[in-house]
């Protein structure tokens, strides 16, 4: 984690624990989330996804598996072994779980940056994502569905670090098939791909 990462996990920790669970609405509950993941829904800080937009049921499947401890976080700098995310929904009721994911749905979706891209660049990916069949799940439109995360206009550093880890079979998806298709592409084209979906229009 960088510096500015650290910090905004440390204030997300303090707040979380400063604050009484029970006499809060959703919104005042995800505000230190938001510190994190982006007050309109797009992150601006390096190595934490955009959430806004993202499909209510995938925001839920990811919730529920940093709860029960399936899914690797950040850890929190001053306590190395506890994970962010992990520490953050462990007092999850089922019923935060889905509020938190309904929350985060309805917050709009990550605009495309105004650099529109290299033409070359964009046209060699916009055909690997053909071939690999990518739109076939998160749509033409990459907008995702169901449990099907929406990748478009997501921070491209993140998109680099999650296609690596799915390569690499570090974060494992609900089957092998994010690690089937990324296993004949080049470590260039993850990051031709990642280039291209957060420059997605």
């Amino acid at each position: 984690m960088t510096n500015s990462t650290r910090a905004l996990v440390a204030a997300l920790m303090f707040c979380l624990a400063a604050r009484p669970v029970s006499a809060e609405t959703i919104a005042e509950r995800a505000t230190p989330c938001l510190a994190c993941h982006g007050e309109t829904g797009q992150s601006q800080t390096e190595g934490i996804p955009s959430l806004g937009g993202q499909p209510a049921p995938y925001l839920l499947i990811q919730l529920y598996i940093f709860r029960e401890r399936q899914r690797a976080a950040p850890e929190i700098k001053d306590d190395p072994g506890i994970q962010v995310m992990t520490e953050v929904t462990k007092d999850f009721a089922d019923d935060d779980l889905r509020n938190f994911s309904d929350f985060f749905a309805k917050l709009p979706a990550p605009k495309p940056p105004a650099d529109q891209g290299e033409t070359a660049r964009m046209q060699a990916a916009s055909a690997l994502i053909t071939r690999n069949r990518c739109n076939g799940c998160h749509g033409l439109d990459m907008a995702g569905r169901d449990n099907v995360p929406r990748i478009a206009n997501q921070r491209e550093d993140y998109l680099v670090k999650t296609l690596r880890e799915y390569k690499t079979n570090a974060r494992r998806g609900y089957d092998g098939s994010m690690a089937e298709v990324l296993a004949p592409v080049t470590d260039q084209q993850i990051a031709d791909l990642a280039y291209y979906i957060a420059r997605f229009r």
